[in-house]
């Protein structure tokens, strides 16, 4: 690599040898998400695994690709890019284990207007502790440079996951039955969804980020910066445990939007308002924007990142098993007969 070197692509603002330095500042991080399987390191034309199909009959692959958003001027304007990786992961991999996969590699996607090793060996860094958290490994990934397209300090992040399931352990929304329980699991916070608004709301681009903020605890940029919880491993720990219906991954689109996705047509999601633990966040946004709490809840998580169905009769077993894991779980409403939509009560 030592001899490659173009002075005219250096010149149109592309600089190879800024990527040779970023791709060595990152192989640390990368050899932390290292899992059995791992057949090649960073550096190739495609990452290689094998993987271990024992105790699968039809293994089936699921995928799953997702980007961080405008959440990434938040990071910008801090200057903190080594969180933003978590989201990028978390976004593909809690996709992935709604179907009751394991995800088992990712494969990062860095676009940026102009490469600074440092920067991006930051953002990677990011990337594998996600991975880490998810138990999948980092296979590779691509940095490209791309003057007059970005600008120079800034760039865009996506990812791409795959994990394997049983073909006959993908879960079945066609098993819910009217009285199952519908159990949420915490948020860490705005997550990666919803920053439009939130950025219109907070004027972030002329805010004071680093000032504390007395009803949050903590400076606002931070806590608009925590990256997404990854619900990968508890959840498989429940798999094994209980029977899981479906599952639904709060994203985009709020309650509304994304748990009649985990059920079939016919049926409700009837939620407890008293039951969900809307975060301080979340009220201050509303308050400060001016916003109807449906709104809210078409929108952002407010609190809960994860909902998981299971029969009535195994709900208690299965909020043990998940707050052994150290999870914020409780039931929070349950599924009845109704017209395919999220009622509240």
């Amino acid at each position: 690599m030592e001899k490659s070197f173009s002075e005219s692509y250096k010149a149109a603002g592309v600089d190879i040898t800024a990527g040779y330095r970023a791709v060595e500042l990152m192989r640390a991080h990368v050899a932390r998400t290292e899992i059995p399987g791992c057949l090649s390191g960073i550096g190739g034309f495609g990452g290689l695994f094998e993987m271990d199909l024992t105790g699968m009959q039809k293994p089936v692959l699921v995928s799953g690709t997702d980007g961080v958003g405008t959440k990434l001027k938040l990071a910008f304007l801090m200057d903190k890019h080594d969180t933003v990786g978590i989201d990028c992961v978390a976004m593909c991999v809690n996709d992935i284990i709604c179907a009751g996969a394991k995800p088992l590699v990712f494969l990062d996607y860095i676009a940026v207007g102009r490469n600074y090793p440092e920067k991006v060996a930051s953002i990677v860094a990011g990337v594998a502790e996600g991975c880490v958290q998810a138990g999948c490994a980092l296979v590779g990934g691509e940095t490209a440079e791309m003057p007059g397209f970005y600008p120079e300090d800034e760039y865009d992040l996506a990812g791409f996951a795959v994990g394997a399931v049983d073909k006959s352990k993908i879960l079945d929304m066609n098993t819910i039955q009217a009285g199952d329980a519908i159990i949420g699991l915490a948020s860490s916070g705005v997550h990666s969804n919803g920053f439009s608004l939130v950025r219109k709301v907070f004027d972030l681009e002329h805010a004071d980020l680093g000032a504390y903020a007395d009803r949050l605890g903590k400076p606002l940029g931070e806590v608009l910066l925590t990256p997404t919880k990854i619900y990968v491993k508890p959840i498989l720990r429940l798999l094994n445990k209980v029977q899981v219906k479906s599952i639904s991954h709060i994203t985009g689109g709020g309650f509304y939007e994304n748990i009649p996705r985990a059920i079939p047509d016919g049926f409700d999601a009837v939620i407890d308002r008293q039951a969900v633990e809307v975060l301080p966040i979340f009220r201050l946004i509303q308050e400060v924007g001016g916003i109807s709490e449906r709104d809210m809840f078409n929108t952002f998580n407010m609190g809960v990142g994860m909902c998981v169905i299971v029969p009535r009769e195994q709900a208690a077993q299965a909020v043990e098993i998940l707050r052994a894991c150290g999870e914020q779980a409780r039931v929070i409403g349950e599924v009845q007969a109704g017209e395919h939509t999220v009622c509240f009560r």
